[in-house]
């Protein structure tokens, strides 16, 4: 059989089609544009700002698609994964992440997020002071410990050992001479900073009454049976009694030793009455599980007695909580890595310098712990409210710390601030400050209310922040990466921390 040729009218198709696109070297024939040699083309470098004005459709490398998953990255639609524990070394110098945006913008269900995801890694989820008791419920789904402190319901000692409680005795001399001049070490500086708190001296201890704390708080601790803790009351016992060692450490005796120590009795006093009467004067009523898979502080209870005793439940809880797993971390009771989400950042940067020295401590040391440390807040001014220079340089040195920026909805005067920090681009800055923006009806509507278990509620109570969940990710100096947090079903039972659903719960609305 004889294979037939194509037909006149396809060669011609086929001849069209040819001229149409142009082969390898151009078409021949006079004004043709053909070339003998074909051209390798010439190659360009320069920055983004520059090279955007002659190809303007350019965008950043993604991230690596390892870690926590965030969401969708809104101009290309991949995934885009956060990873601060994985990225050191590598992407960035340290693991810490600094979290900001306005109120509503999500910020709690990221962290949580990043929470939930690096305890599967392995990763001990740690809480040290629940201001709203908004963890809670997610510790204890993941299988945590979850202490409470407040009224009837449990006390914290502040000079509480944690996991070094009976064991101590055990070591040998030299370890536990050691371990001891660094635990009385720690309980001194929790009492100078509860003592800094408005309802101790309301202010910082001199350097009479620090020595005198000092070798109290020593006194009290060898006064102690193995298994046991001194507590608040012990030490005052101490520096009334004046035994010969506190009355030679400060040269004074009889009266003049009193006016030396007055003012310090009458601090410890207030720790134990009056608006902390119950919190900090005996023993801890529940101790910190460090073998839980996860573990929280939840001092809500707190806040019905004001800010400032928030305050110094907060410097109590953060130095007990994270003084317990560093000394198990000591004697090899624990090698996890933790997840320490500095939720309500802002509380703790207006408590005074209690808290900004406990933060600044922890950051200089999680790159060698691998412990990722989450700062989250509302704006930078949050800094400004610390009252010395030495504290607010001490803030500035934990954002400096934070290779890893999230930004969510924000002003355009906090985005100017923020490029202060880290350099943003103008579309970048658009981009933020268009989240903070309302829609054209004035309201953005929730669908996932829609999805949640109990009755539908109202209209006002389906109005969300028109930027939830979106957030810039800037690692570094790279180019920022938008992307859309997308919650399950299950992180929108444990997540749900609106003030809305709150009203609907203190109205039998609905659970929470």
């Amino acid at each position: 059989m004889v294979e037939q040729g194509p037909s006149r009218d396809e060669r011609r198709a086929e001849k069209k089609l040819k001229g149409r696109f142009a082969p390898r070297l151009g078409w021949g024939g006079r004004f043709g544009g053909r070339v003998p040699v074909e051209d390798t083309g010439t190659v360009y470098t320069g920055p983004t700002s520059q090279a955007g004005g002659i190809y303007p459709f350019l965008l950043g490398s993604g991230l690596p698609p390892r870690g926590v998953p965030v969401g969708r990255d809104l101009l290309t639609g991949e995934l885009v994964c956060i990873d601060p524990s994985g990225w050191t070394g590598k992407l960035t110098t340290n693991p810490g992440v600094w979290v900001m945006s306005q109120p509503g913008a999500g910020k709690s269900a990221l962290v949580k997020r990043l929470c939930m995801v690096y305890a599967a890694y392995g990763f001990m989820p740690c809480v040290p002071g629940d201001v709203k008791g908004e963890y809670s419920d997610m510790i204890r789904e993941l299988g945590g410990s979850v202490v409470r402190i407040g009224d009837g319901i449990g006390r914290l000692n502040p000079l509480d050992s944690g996991p070094l409680k009976g064991r101590v005795k055990s070591l040998p001399v030299k370890q536990r001479e050691a371990l001891l001049d660094v635990l009385n070490g720690r309980r001194l500086e929790t009492l100078v900073a509860l003592l800094s708190t408005k309802h101790g001296l309301g202010r910082a201890p001199n350097a009479i009454e620090r020595s005198a704390l000092d070798t109290a708080v020593q006194v009290a601790s060898a006064a102690q049976t193995s298994g046991s803790d001194p507590v608040v009351g012990d030490v005052v016992q101490v520096l009334r009694d004046a035994p010969e060692v506190l009355r030679a450490k400060l040269s004074a005796e009889d009266e003049r030793y009193r006016d030396l120590t007055r003012e310090v009795v009458a601090g410890l006093d207030n720790l134990k009455g009056g608006p902390l009467k119950g919190l900090f004067d005996g023993p801890t009523t529940t101790p910190l599980d460090i073998a839980a898979p996860a573990v929280s502080v939840d001092i809500s209870a707190l806040r019905a007695r004001g800010a400032d005793v928030v305050s110094a439940g907060m410097i109590a809880t953060w130095a007990y909580t994270y003084s317990s797993i560093d000394s198990a971390r000591s004697i090899g009771m624990m090698d996890r890595s933790l997840v320490l989400p500095m939720d309500e950042m802002w509380r703790a940067l207006r408590s005074g310098p209690g808290l900004v020295d406990s933060m600044d401590a922890i950051s200089r040391l999680n790159r060698t712990t691998n412990d990722v440390t989450i700062y989250v807040t509302h704006s930078l001014l949050d800094v400004e409210a610390l009252p010395t220079e030495t504290d607010r340089a001490k803030a500035r040195g934990l954002m400096d710390r934070c290779d890893t920026w999230v930004l969510g909805a924000s002003s355009e005067e906090e985005l100017l601030r923020v490029t202060g920090k880290r350099s943003l681009t103008e579309q970048e800055r658009m981009m933020i400050g268009s989240w903070s923006s309302a829609t054209s009806t004035g309201l953005d509507i929730d669908p996932s209310y829609a999805d949640a278990d109990g009755p539908s509620p109202t209209e006002e109570e389906n109005a969300r922040h028109p930027g939830r969940g979106k957030f810039l990710i800037k690692v570094g100096s790279r180019p920022g990466i938008a992307a859309a947090l997308e919650l399950t079903a299950a992180e929108l039972r444990l997540y749900r921390t609106d003030n809305n659903r709150r009203r609907m719960t203190a109205t039998g609305g609905g659970s929470r």
